[in-house]
């Protein structure tokens, strides 16, 4: 079947088709991400063995799905998944969105800040049975802020377990809720996820509201690796097995079969309280998506880089926090940085209001650069700069913005954000 792109281009097979942007999860635990990404994708992110047991999102997930306009129905309700409506009409293919799924339980925040790295826009998803918000609500949304992240949807999730009453005392507290922050006049879009009610809705206001990003296709290519894999099984022959795998988005640029990619800060080994890392250098052999093989890979969507490391540095996800680029043309990797910083007036993820104390020379913060987590320790404290001591180094460069969180109730929480400037 040959399908036509949104911008009138004839594509033969809407499956080779790249993602073009990030779409982000957030929100508080159980409020139904990965439900919700399923009821989009038919995919279930939260894959890996403790993620199954436990009924949690541990791990960054991801899934990618297409939007097709159809001809015939109206609006709100004239986008579906698929090449053909639920009324028989053949749709027309818009463009394909690469999901990342974050973790909403408190113990897992470094983790959704390491995914909004990538996110270009996000869905925040609010469960209509609890009061909003919740603790990691506002912690999420607070991180998107501090990330960048410029375009939000809030959907309403679980109207079909409450009653009307509840859905619209809920709406009403969403919106109290956003009117504090940069996103009052997000869309806020019932839903149940569970049922895949309003689903359509969903897709006509991310297509009406979020942009394809513009990229730098013509700088050398970087990366930020959020995912990295051996897949081989146990028991491949030798001769079968296959290089480490990268898994992440392509900022700007393009990387094709062939190239020579470096890999920054690199492999961490520990040494005694400090972690060294050694640069990496690597041939890509394969690139792609969705299980799908092509010779280059550009901006926009996650991606995977097939390599020819050795499989073992790459398992477990040992690689995240790194980016990959051509050779040379990578930020610098310090264990030294200076923030310009801002203080939250509380600790943002706790129960009641608990004041943000002043950050003191010597204490430890947890700092997340990118996709990068690292213990620091703050050697000078200044008007409104910090210099920090990082535990791991990371490859950053001036303008960069960073999240800081402070040990608080035997937990990392955000206190504050801000921007290196040295």
């Amino acid at each position: 079947m040959t399908v036509v792109h949104g911008s009138g281009i004839e594509i033969d097979n809407y499956k080779r088709i790249q993602p073009c942007l990030n779409l982000g999860t957030l929100g508080h635990v159980d409020h139904g991400k990965t439900t919700l990404v399923q009821a989009i994708t038919g995919v279930w992110t939260a894959k890996h063995s403790d993620e199954l047991k436990r009924g949690i999102t541990i791990k960054l997930g991801y899934a990618n799905f297409s939007v097709f306009q159809c001809p015939k129905c109206p609006p709100p309700y004239n986008f579906v998944t698929t090449p053909r409506c639920s009324c028989g009409s053949e749709a027309v293919f818009q463009r394909k969105i690469s999901f990342v799924d974050s973790p909403g339980h408190e113990i897992l925040m470094t983790t959704m800040l390491s995914g909004a790295a990538v996110m270009d826009a996000a869905i925040l998803v609010i469960g209509a049975d609890e009061v909003c918000p919740q603790p990691q609500t506002y912690e999420h949304l607070l991180a998107a802020e501090i990330m960048g992240i410029k375009r939000l949807i809030v959907v309403q999730n679980k109207i079909d377990i409450v009653s009307r009453e509840r859905a619209l005392k809920n709406l009403e507290e969403i919106k109290s809720f956003l009117s504090e922050t940069r996103f009052a006049n997000a869309t806020i879009i019932p839903m149940s996820a569970q049922h895949k009610v309003n689903v359509d809705v969903l897709l006509y206001v991310i297509q009406k509201e979020v942009p394809t990003p513009v990229f730098d296709l013509g700088s050398p290519p970087r990366m930020i690796v959020i995912r990295s894999f051996d897949v081989n099984r146990p028991g491949t022959p030798v001769r079968d097995m296959r290089g480490g795998i990268l898994g992440g988005s392509i900022i700007r640029g393009e990387i094709r079969v062939g190239d020579e990619i470096e890999i920054l800060p690199g492999l961490r080994l520990k040494k005694d309280d400090t972690v060294e890392t050694i640069p990496l250098i690597a041939e890509v052999v394969s690139v792609g998506f969705d299980n799908v093989f092509v010779e280059s890979v550009r901006s926009g969507g996650l991606v995977g880089i097939g390599t020819t490391l050795d499989p073992s540095l790459t398992k477990n996800d040992m690689l995240v926090g790194n980016l990959a680029g051509k050779p040379g043309t990578l930020p610098p990797v310090t264990r030294s940085i200076t923030l310009e910083y801002s203080m939250f007036e509380r600790v943002v993820g706790v129960r009641g209001l608990v004041k943000a104390e002043p950050i003191r020379v010597g204490e430890v913060l947890n700092i997340n650069v990118g996709s990068a987590l690292t213990q620091a320790v703050v050697k000078d404290v200044k008007d409104n700069r910090i210099a920090l001591s990082l535990k791991m180094p990371v490859c950053a460069e001036k303008g960069q913005r960073v999240a800081v969180s402070r040990l608080v109730e035997r937990r990392w929480r955000l206190i504050g954000h801000g921007v290196l400037v040295g």
